[in-house]
């Protein structure tokens, strides 16, 4: 996607277009669509009271993003996220996780750094109590702070697309209470690296944070969600 794109997305994302296609993306990444299954415009644009153009032109940016396949003369057919694409998607995240962290160094507010205090302190509590729900709303919330705290729309912009592609399989790792406390324990050490004002060692932490992510997956086998190549 070129930056031209990213922008236009990005000032898109309210739009009517951009609520339609927003909405579906997420059904799909949701598992709500299933691999091969045709999409309907008539269908899907009665269901969320639009007319069948936004949903068409959400249809072409879904094809962009590879979410989907457009085949002439008969329809658009989900293609979804693959084991792969998830593989590929942590590969990439990690890389730009670590380089989301080293820019919040120099660029997070007091606002966002008590923020992420309060965050990691509100998990372990959850984490106590045993209320899996909330540790997985906290964890995807310190990422938002910590995607906001780099200052980069460009930048905050990818990290968000690839926090909702990998979206299901998250919640499902992060049901554990085992992962959700060492996930925490390991936003804890990101925050202080940042609050110290250490770059290389802020990147290192969110990279391997991400790193852990996916070896927990392949650990507990949850790769069985998403279809093979």
């Amino acid at each position: 996607m070129s930056s031209y794109d990213i922008k236009n997305t990005v000032n898109d994302k309210y739009s009517l277009r951009g609520r339609v296609f927003q909405k579906i993306r997420e059904d799909i990444l949701s598992g709500k669509y299933k691999e091969h299954e045709e999409l309907k415009e008539v269908a899907i644009g009665e269901e969320l009271g639009v007319s069948r153009t936004p949903v068409r032109e959400a249809f072409r940016q879904l094809e962009l993003e590879g979410l989907i396949r457009m085949v002439p003369n008969k329809g658009a057919y989900v293609t979804g996220i693959t084991a792969k694409d998830v593989k590929d998607i942590y590969m990439i995240r990690s890389l730009l996780e670590g380089l989301c962290a080293r820019m919040a160094t120099e660029k997070i507010t007091t606002e966002q750094m008590e923020e992420m205090e309060e965050n990691i302190y509100l998990a372990q509590f959850h984490a106590d109590k045993g209320h899996m729900e909330q540790m997985a709303e906290l964890d995807n919330r310190f990422h938002d702070i910590l995607y906001a705290a780099c200052d980069s729309k460009m930048l905050e912009h990818l990290l968000k697309d690839f926090h909702e592609y990998v979206l299901r399989i998250r919640r499902k790792t992060l049901s554990t209470n085992s992962r959700g406390r060492a996930s925490n324990d390991e936003h804890r050490q990101i925050m202080e690296a940042i609050r110290d004002k250490d770059a290389k060692k802020a990147e290192e932490l969110a990279n391997q944070h991400i790193s852990n992510a996916y070896d927990n997956m392949v650990k507990n086998g949850l790769f069985g969600m998403y279809p093979e190549n």
